[in-house]
């Protein structure tokens, strides 16, 4: 070793340059709040079902949809368990103690059927659990589109 420090030190050889693997995985974005003093509300047809979400084909005639609904005034940023608490006030058995309720959007696709598309659920007394804190923007909602809910 006595002619180690006669060498002179050569530099790192660099190594091969640091490719990216495709792009940064998405945050999943929280859409800005809404002024619920400043932004006028939207009208969200709702229809309610005990024991299952109305079929596509129900809504397929503009004017002869279900006959079980409920028009709520409320904004994108509504979460689901607001909308759980409205839909107790109307619907009885959304009040039963152990009654879970799934949410679905229903839309007309590209061709102008009516999709039914689930989006979360909730419990009736059981806050905190289930989808309670995701709100209709989060969940893809857009303005026009209706709310199935199914009682269960």
């Amino acid at each position: 070793m006595a002619g180690m420090t006669d060498m002179p030190m050569r530099p790192a050889r660099p190594g091969p340059p640091m490719q990216h693997r495709g792009p940064p995985p998405m945050a999943r974005l929280r859409p800005e709040p809404i002024d619920r003093e400043k932004t006028c509300p939207l009208l969200l047809r709702v229809f309610t079902r005990v024991a299952g979400h109305h079929q596509n084909e129900e809504f397929s005639v503009r004017g002869k949809e279900p006959k079980d609904e409920v028009q709520i005034y409320t904004w994108k940023d509504a979460t689901l368990r607001e909308l759980t608490d409205l839909v107790k006030e109307v619907a009885l058995p959304a009040r039963k103690r152990n009654a879970r309720l799934s949410f679905a959007f229903v839309y007309p696709d590209k061709n102008g059927r009516f999709v039914v598309r689930q989006v979360g659920s909730t419990f009736a007394y059981c806050h905190g659990r289930g989808d309670d804190a995701k709100t209709l923007a989060e969940l893809g909602f857009q303005i026009g589109d209706y709310l199935s809910v199914a009682i269960m």
